[in-house]
């Protein structure tokens, strides 16, 4: 294992052919499976690591099938900088669908084997994850898709229900960006300045909240602005209609109602007459 693990650090192409190996050969297939896609991951080849576990899971046991559950969500998922995901590989619909499957599992009590926590791993360190946190994780991975497919008011509905089971600093942001697309920049200023307020700094995402912070910082920069410009060209459309008020108001000079030949006509007439 440890000769593996300094294969993957020195040659991730190597690696792959490895897990490849082992997984035809039937040896240890869960763990090869979800290592092989992680470094899958890593190469920006998220479409090939989505196909492998559909195509493999089969052979991996039922314990394992929650965690290949979450592994392929990460793979759907879009990363901030766009370098892979759901989009690029077309999977957002799929992607949609079983995030609603596991949120109605829990719904039904059918989660976490019927406990109430289940253990997780991330970089290498166990932590406890409660059923309230895992159904906030999974609304924000649905509503990321949502907005993925700019449906942004079904994103926000989401997100709206996430931060009410347990907030986080992204799930904030992300449900301001939603207001914003929306045009709704007051409502996106007050849940940014309350990300802002709480921190929502937690133990298990310290770093991610960090991040999502100075993210938070930028966006109220941005409304700020958006607010301006808002402001700015209702101004100038209010200033245009009194203008053409003013236009309209104005007295136009009276016209004869005859002919234009008599108009011509007149002058002629009234110099006989004198």
């Amino acid at each position: 294992m440890h000769e593996l693990v300094q294969l993957v650090e020195k040659d991730l192409e190597a690696s792959i052919l490895w897990f490849w190996k082992a997984i035809n050969e039937r040896d240890r297939v869960d763990s090869a499976l979800k290592d092989m896609a992680v470094v899958m991951k890593q190469q920006d080849r998220a479409e090939e690591a989505v196909e492998a576990i559909k195509s493999f899971r089969h052979l991996c046991s039922n314990h394992s099938q929650d965690s290949l559950d979450n592994l392929l969500i990460d793979l759907y998922k879009i990363d901030t900088d766009g370098a892979f995901g759901a989009q690029k590989c077309g999977k957002v619909e799929e992607q949609i669908l079983m995030l609603k499957q596991k949120l109605r599992m829990i719904y039904m009590g059918k989660a976490f084997n019927g406990k109430t926590t289940k253990t997780a791993r991330s970089h290498g360190k166990k932590f406890q994850v409660s059923i309230k946190q895992e159904t906030a994780r999974l609304l924000g991975n649905l509503g990321w898709a949502y907005m993925q497919q700019a449906n942004y008011m079904a994103a926000e509905a989401v997100y709206r229900k996430a931060q009410m089971i347990e907030p986080n600093a992204n799930n904030g942001c992300n449900l301001g960006v939603c207001l914003i697309n929306q045009g709704r920049y007051d409502e996106a200023r007050s849940i940014v300045t309350t990300v802002l307020d709480r921190g929502f700094s937690s133990a298990t995402a310290a770093a991610v909240d960090r991040k999502a912070l100075q993210r938070a910082k930028k966006l109220l920069a941005e409304i700020d602005q958006s607010i301006s410009v808002s402001e700015m060209t209702r101004r100038l459309g209010e200033e245009m209609l009194k203008s053409l008020d003013i236009i309209e108001e104005a007295p136009t000079p009276s016209k004869s109602k005859r002919l234009p030949v008599f108009e011509e006509i007149s002058p002629f007439r009234d110099q006989m007459a004198f």
